[in-house]
């Protein structure tokens, strides 16, 4: 009977893996195939190899926490591992079923902590630090990213462009008689620098989701010894690698074709500052997720842009009633420079060909001041959709609390 349970385990670490794999793939390269710079196979490989380094060395620390740290492993027996990795898989179904990113480290973490509770060996410290996390890096998330774009992002902006290639940016070159990887010839070498910073930080973004990530799929496994960490990283990422060649497929297209109000330059910076976030916490052993400290970001960096309209004083001021139209108490934002303005096109624009090259040289752009641009006829919704904030975040917050109350109930009253 343990026997099978043990397989049923590893069959459900595999499965909450894949479906990792198959929606962090899309996160994190979805700019680099929107923007030709990967074809979609090499993506998935580059996303699995990073993963795979980001596991192996920084992910441990989070394996370990997940395993032994929240609560003794001893209680993870192999109902329980069980148990616990179907919350963790449930979250995921969730998030797809609703279209939210869901986290699964949150929800994985209150299945464990709800085993702690049912049992009375919940590490209750811990826990609170790691509660303190989740709700310090959606903060730091958010006022980052409303600090980059109120002050930085315009200038950014204005220097930065990123173009979508004809052809990729990296090839594979048949015509000799071995194989061998080649640039496209076409590409500029501004092209061939954005290009790279693209991939870079793609390639972080796999590091950061492996680091965070493996433990949720096999901690429980880990914490009741039917494999060792080494086993279970193995087993987490062939899992996720997996799901990255295949079922991401559709998230790479969804996240670099059809994403219109979100400019390249800006998902860089989200991604480059949620990547660090989870990598940090990782390093100390917390898990927590990368798609909540990311979105915290676009909103912050949406609200950044949109409050370069006015100045702190004139922020704190509240506008009398039927003036500021197009200010934010009315949920009209102010939208960054338009192509023709010298502002990095969207991916929609891209898509299309429509995107346009800076007027200027990036050198002579001029960036209006804080409290002297035009606002602009542009809703919410360019931004940030404030609706679909509200529901991203009451699932962030019911997820994790439905895991510990499904995963106590589970455990004091029927095992």
């Amino acid at each position: 009977m343990v026997s099978t349970l043990v397989v049923v385990g590893l069959l459900v670490a595999a499965f909450v893996g894949y479906n990792i794999g198959g929606s962090s793939t899309g996160v994190a390269f979805g700019p680099a195939v929107g923007s030709r710079i990967v074809r979609k196979t090499t993506a998935a490989a580059l996303f699995t190899a990073f993963a795979f380094v980001g596991a192996w060395t920084v992910g441990r620390n989070v394996i370990d926490t997940m395993s032994n740290g929240i609560v003794p492993a001893s209680q993870f027996s192999a109902v329980a591992s069980v148990g616990v990795l179907f919350f963790a898989g449930l979250a995921l179904l969730i998030s797809n079923i609703y279209g939210v990113p869901a986290s699964t480290s949150m929800t994985a973490v209150g299945a464990i902590a709800g085993l702690g509770l049912a049992t009375g060996t919940l590490n209750e410290a811990l826990m609170f630090t790691i509660v303190s996390a989740w709700i310090v890096a959606p903060l730091t998330g958010f006022a980052v990213g409303g600090f980059i774009g109120r002050y930085l992002y315009p200038h950014l902006d204005a220097r930065l462009s990123f173009g979508r290639l004809s052809d990729p940016m990296i090839h594979l070159d048949r015509s000799g008689t071995v194989p061998r990887l080649g640039l496209n010839e076409n590409a500029t070498r501004r092209d061939l620098v954005g290009s790279m910073l693209v991939l870079l930080i793609a390639c972080y973004m796999g590091f950061s989701a492996g680091a965070s990530n493996a433990a949720n799929a096999v901690a429980p496994l880990v914490g009741n010894g039917s494999i060792t960490i080494e086993q279970g990283i193995v087993l987490a990422i062939g899992a996720i690698g997996l799901g990255g060649f295949t079922i991401a497929r559709r998230t790479l297209a969804t996240v670099g074709d059809d994403i219109t109000d979100l400019p390249i330059l800006a998902a860089l910076i989200v991604s480059l500052v949620g990547a660090t976030i989870i990598t940090v916490l990782s390093q100390l052993g917390i898990p927590a997720s990368l798609a909540v400290s990311t979105t915290c970001c676009i909103i912050g960096l949406g609200w950044g842009r949109a409050s370069r309209t006015a100045t702190l004083a004139e922020l704190a001021t509240p506008s009398p009633p039927g003036e500021g139209e197009t200010e934010l108490a009315t949920g009209s934002l102010t939208a960054s420079p338009t192509a023709e303005e010298g502002a990095g096109p969207t991916v929609g624009d891209l898509a299309t060909g429509e995107a346009e090259a800076p007027t200027k040289p990036p050198e002579e752009v001029e960036v209006p001041g804080i409290g002297t641009e035009e606002p602009e006829e542009v809703t919410a919704e360019s931004l940030f959709d404030p609706a679909a904030t509200a529901r991203i975040v009451t699932l962030w917050i019911l997820s994790p609390v439905l895991s510990v109350v499904g995963s106590y109930l589970l455990f004091a009253l029927v095992l």
